[in-house]
């Protein structure tokens, strides 16, 4: 397995983590009413809720991306290169969402972003 699709393991499980995290850091977590209780989130939790979503919504197009890549047999080593980029602006990402940090949060963001284009770039 290359490591890009480790990237793409790793990219599928970070939401979890975060919503993890809001949950551990929340008292009175509802299973029974899930949707409920994280509309009620404040602060952090929320912050961690909504990198939550944010993750599931940035996944497809990296997945894509990456598969692209590797079906039309791009660079391997750059095929990586970016999806490990891509893993690490997601990561400082979620810790600038979940600090509060929103201009900087936004400027990493698009470096995620434009990672998933480079990789339909470099695949064409």
């Amino acid at each position: 397995m290359t490591i890009a699709y480790w990237c793409v393991l790793i990219a599928a499980l970070m939401p979890y983590v975060l919503t993890g995290y809001a949950k551990a850091t929340t008292r009175g977590y509802d299973n029974g009413a899930p949707r409920d209780w994280q509309s009620r989130l404040e602060g952090r939790s929320a912050r961690a809720h909504w990198a939550h979503l944010n993750a599931f919504e940035a996944f497809p197009f990296f997945a894509a991306a990456v598969i692209i890549a590797h079906l039309v047999d791009a660079e391997q080593s750059t095929i990586d290169a970016v999806a490990v980029g891509f893993v690490l602006a997601r990561a400082v990402y979620s810790v600038l969402y979940v600090a509060g940090i929103a201009p900087l949060r936004s400027i990493v963001w698009a470096l995620g972003f434009f990672a998933c284009i480079a990789l339909f770039v470099i695949a064409a």
